[in-house]
């Protein structure tokens, strides 16, 4: 089936109600590397039921759609499907364990052309179940690299943040597990890029890839432990730009540059020098 951009918009998606527990925050944060040092207590906080706290990423994960993309009446090449640009907005924070609801819509498609594919833009509102109060809203672009010449829904993509012209402010490494995809995507994205060989290298990547909303948490752990000392509370809304995929087992490099209430980030793939991150913003409470 051809993918039509009208169709796409006018998809229904049921609203997904998640129950989530204290262990699965726990797990989350684990999934991101937090509690390498099981003697940091300001990692052991998201991971240790003592004191539990939610890392403020976790958001990303709740009330998810799935991967919709596979699905045949899309028309998707899902194969072909990268996540390049994540977004989020964060309203108040979940609790380590409670009941929410996800609602999805498709908001726009615009098209690079038949040689450069589609960008699909999508966003969730995440609100407890309970009270109906907003939780989060998060946004999500998509490359769809086989599906170029679709025709466009909206006007060509913004731009993306300008990062400063000077040195960075912090410099913070954190190491990734070599099984952290596979960790991760017990968090609900069950991609199979992000698992299994043969369809890591039917996408054109020489094995299975970590999840671009994994690099994404690791790079805030990496703001956190850097420029914002450790206080969750201070993030709002958070915008990155994935530029390069990251195998599991490598070392991220995160520089950060404070402006007042924003600061800039990018976050790097050491063993190769590549840029997997870029255009980091995060606006500060």
């Amino acid at each position: 089936m051809t993918m039509d951009p009208d169709r796409l918009m006018r998809r229904k998606f049921a609203p997904v109600r998640q129950r989530y527990t204290a262990q699965d925050s726990r797990l989350y944060a684990l999934s991101l590397g937090l509690g390498a040092d099981p003697l940091d207590a300001r990692q052991l906080r998201y991971v240790y039921e003592e004191g539990q706290r939610v890392f403020p990423t976790m958001p990303n994960v709740l009330g998810y759609a799935g991967f919709w993309a596979r699905e045949p009446d899309t028309g998707i090449d899902w194969r072909r499907l990268l996540h390049v640009e994540q977004s989020m907005t964060l309203h108040a924070p979940p609790a380590p364990e409670g009941d929410v609801v996800g609602h999805t819509r498709v908001t726009g498609v615009v098209d690079k052309g038949v040689d450069k594919g589609a960008l699909l833009y999508q966003e969730r509102q995440v609100l407890d179940a309970g009270s109906g109060q907003l939780l989060a809203e998060v946004g999500q672009v998509s490359l769809l690299r086989g599906n170029g010449g679709c025709g466009s829904t909206t006007d060509a993509a913004p731009p993306p943040h300008r990062m400063p012209d000077r040195a960075p402010d912090t410099v913070h490494d954190l190491p990734t597990l070599p099984q952290a995809a596979l960790l991760y995507r017990l968090t609900g994205d069950t991609n199979p890029v992000h698992a299994d060989p043969a369809t890591a290298r039917a996408a054109g990547f020489e094995r299975p890839i970590l999840h671009g909303l994994c690099t994404f948490g690791v790079a805030v752990h990496a703001l956190l432990a850097g420029a914002l000392d450790w206080d969750e509370s201070r993030p709002h809304r958070l915008r990155v730009r994935f530029t390069a995929p990251v195998f599991p087992g490598e070392t991220l490099r995160t520089e950060s540059w404070t402006d007042g209430d924003v600061v800039s980030f990018r976050t790097t793939a050491i063993e190769r020098g590549a840029v997997v991150l870029d255009a980091g913003r995060a606006d500060l409470i």
